[in-house]
């Protein structure tokens, strides 16, 4: 029989109790993590999100409480009366906050009891977790891990240090409608249709982007919002559909008034996981960034640069390398430190890797007590050792080569340095390098369909000293020249996560027009999608800038977790799914009638 609680109240949680406070009686409640049974003792850890308190049940000294807990079991739900002592000696646990001491119970409720849980909830070191969809399908049983509830509080301190950190620095909280139109350009809007005027239908946002802009134009000077985003795109492990984040824009902004207000935030917030970022964060162009380590978000704990190693085969009759220069190719290195020591079976698995990401195929030199190649009988000895010398390795290391296009050498490249990392553990913990990566490219072409889109979003102003070239390129309809323009913006990477990003917009209505007629938009379509925007600009608007930082991928950055799920309470699969809750689901034919929908069967 269950008990009920009545005016029974806890005076501790799992987690607080101290050799000082032995001899208080106390009562605590939550769920039985396990039970111990040795005769007339009985032992029962008993977890809140808190932590753990052993309970002990004494036959002689508590008989009716001993009897009660013998008939709970794991994630039984139970209240204790009972007094605190001292473990005893050898008998304390330091592995847990509260190890000095247990509780001697007088009295216990069986608040509820509980089916046996489909995956373990207590796990050891070497106890491998359940499946992920077994965990989301019953996410609220998942949720009670001692892991999980620990990054769920540290998101909770980070937003709440977050929005001090903002009312100190004069912003003002506004929220913007989550009901909004639909503007596709960019990810898949989510779209939702209106009942009241069958037909038509808003987008939940994407980002706040056009609302804190007019904010801007209202004279509301410093906006900020943590604000719910969607996004219908392909996920992966540091995406979801639906997520959180802190978004930001202020009038008469620089990019360096937008660097000092997010270095002095991101000094506060990571000094919650003990780290002291060094402020002004170091800075890389997009391009050097991409030169140098193949990735616009690149890690910079450790070194093993992209090395250009085109200028050694200049003359090459290797026609893999010969064609990839003739067609203005690149042929780039990287160098593993100790790598000489790779296996053949090692190297088989980085190319497989490296052709995940385009590469042909992947070249190495090994400078171990012979040198060896994949490239020695193609290239001579002479040749080689030249290669490695360019690329700056010594003896024990070993060059890791790809040739090809920029784009494929740069994303490949780049992907293998960080997998070699990982693999030859290479990366050191608990050390944060920031940086900012700027000077985005305005625009980038799409083979698929043959035209320049924006990279960030066709609100971002290009570079003073590229402007001349932007309106040339469009009014002349030079669309070549798109490439070669630089946006006034920005991302702030941590240890290669990008944590935040942002851009200095566009504040005047000419500025604007030349980008929509960039990305393909004629004047009607423009004024069909943009029509209250375009006319907003002309009522005096200020120039301002901004940044939105992720709150999932800010607290990636800062505790090394690599699946946004885990810092999420109820993410969705790979494929958009809320397993626990069964959505996307079907809806009632009568709710579709109303909406004047109807489903088309393939």
């Amino acid at each position: 029989m269950l008990d009920n609680l009545g005016s029974m109240e806890r005076t501790h949680s799992c987690g607080a109790l101290r050799s000082e406070d032995v001899g208080k009686q106390v009562v605590l409640m939550g769920w039985v993590a396990r039970r111990r049974d040795f005769g007339p003792l009985t032992f029962i850890d008993l977890r809140d999100r808190d932590g753990i308190t052993q309970v002990v049940f004494n036959e002689e000294t508590a008989a009716e409480a001993h009897a009660r807990a013998k008939e709970v079991r794991g994630e039984y739900v139970i209240a204790v009366t009972g007094d605190v002592v001292l473990r005893a000696e050898g008998q304390r646990n330091p592995k847990i906050t509260t190890g000095d001491v247990e509780v001697s119970a007088r009295e216990i409720l069986i608040l509820n009891d509980a089916r046996t849980p489909p995956f373990q909830l207590e796990l050891t070191s070497s106890d491998a977790l359940a499946s992920e969809d077994t965990r989301l399908k019953y996410r609220y049983l998942d949720l009670r891990r001692p892991q999980l509830q620990a990054n769920l509080r540290l998101r909770h301190r980070t937003v709440a240090e977050i929005r001090r950190y903002m009312d100190e620095q004069g912003f003002t909280e506004i929220e913007t409608p989550i009901l909004i139109k639909s503007t596709p350009e960019g990810a898949r809007d989510y779209i939702v249709p209106s009942r009241i005027q069958p037909g038509k239908f808003y987008a939940l946002p994407q980002s706040p982007q056009l609302f804190k802009q007019l904010c801007m134009i209202a004279g509301l000077d410093k906006y900020y919002q943590i604000a719910r985003c969607f996004r219908d795109e392909d996920l992966r492990a540091d995406r979801q559909p639906e997520f959180t984040q802190l978004d930001v824009e202020l009038s008469f902004a620089s990019t360096e008034i937008v660097y000092r207000l997010v270095e002095g935030l991101f000094k506060r917030v990571f000094k919650l996981v003990g780290a002291d970022l060094e402020t002004p964060f170091p800075r890389l162009t997009f391009a050097e960034a991409m030169r140098r380590y193949g990735s616009d978000k690149p890690d910079l704990r450790f070194g093993m640069e992209l090395k250009d190693l085109s200028g050694e085969l200049e003359g090459t009759t290797f026609a893999p390398f010969a064609s990839t220069l003739e067609s203005r190719g690149e042929i780039k290195g990287i160098v593993v430190q100790g790598g000489a020591k790779l296996s053949r079976k090692a190297l088989d698995e980085l190319q497989e890797f490296a052709k995940r990401y385009g590469a042909g195929a992947l070249a190495w030199i090994k400078l171990g007590d012979e040198l060896s190649s994949s490239l020695l009988k193609a290239l001579g000895q002479e040749t080689i050792e030249r290669l490695a010398r360019a690329a700056g390795a010594v003896s024990g290391d070993a060059v890791l080569i790809i040739a090809g296009r920029a784009k494929i050498v740069a994303a490949s490249l780049g992907a293998l340095r960080l997998e070699v990392a990982r693999r030859e553990k290479l990366i050191p913990e608990n050390v944060y390098r920031p940086l900012w990566v700027t000077e985005f490219p305005m625009f980038e072409f799409h083979e698929e369909d043959g035209r320049y889109y924006a990279m960030h979003h066709p609100f971002t102003s290009p570079l003073d000293e590229d402007l001349p070239l932007f309106r040339r390129a469009v009014e002349e309809n030079e669309t070549r020249l798109l490439g070669d323009l630089r946006a006034k913006a920005y991302d702030a990477v941590v240890n290669g996560v990008e944590a935040a990003g942002g851009s200095i917009r566009i504040h005047q209505r000419e500025v604007q027009n030349l980008v929509f007629k960039a990305i393909g938009l004629t004047p009607e379509m423009a004024r069909e999608r943009f029509g209250f925007f375009l006319d907003a600009l002309e009522y005096g608007t200020p120039p301002h800038g901004g940044i939105a930082a992720g709150i999932e991928r800010l607290l990636m950055s800062m505790t090394g977790i690599e699946n946004i799920r885990d810092l999420m309470a109820f993410p969705k699969t790979a494929s958009a799914a809320d397993l626990m809750i069964d959505a996307p689901g079907e809806v009632d034919p009568r709710q579709l009638e109303e909406l004047r929908l109807k489903i088309v069967k393939e």
